[in-house]
């Protein structure tokens, strides 16, 4: 949906996450995964990704921070590039079981608690 090798997306706390402005639409592949889209522009914005409710999937081009964090997990390699190579802690086939998550999520905490004062997460 990407129309590029690379899709770059943060995971966050469905309970964190809203909507601040503008409404959305449904776009993109009509299966259980929810994806929105501007309703104005039609850009992807974030997922509602299926059987994990308790997240949602936000294009982090979308925050302007794609640049300040280091890819730290990597998911749907099998579909990858060939040449692909990337620098993150955790690769994936496909997606992660979600009873991996606790251990995912604290390894990403331990790794990015120094990054405070780059304008992505609140010190």
């Amino acid at each position: 949906m990407t129309a590029s090798a690379f899709s770059l997306s943060a995971l966050f706390p469905a309970a964190s996450f809203a909507v601040s402005a503008g409404e959305t639409a449904i776009g993109g592949l009509h299966g259980g995964s929810k994806h929105h889209f501007c309703a104005h522009c039609l850009t992807w914005t974030f997922t509602r990704p299926e059987g994990m409710d308790d997240f949602v999937n936000v294009r982090s081009p979308m925050l302007g921070a794609s640049l300040l964090l280091d890819p730290f997990m990597e998911t749907c390699t099998a579909e990858k590039l060939p040449w692909v190579r990337m620098p993150a802690t955790f690769s994936f086939e496909k997606f992660p079981q979600p009873d991996a998550f606790p251990s995912i999520l604290a390894s990403y905490a331990a790794q990015n608690s120094t990054i405070e004062g780059r304008g992505v997460l609140p010190a």
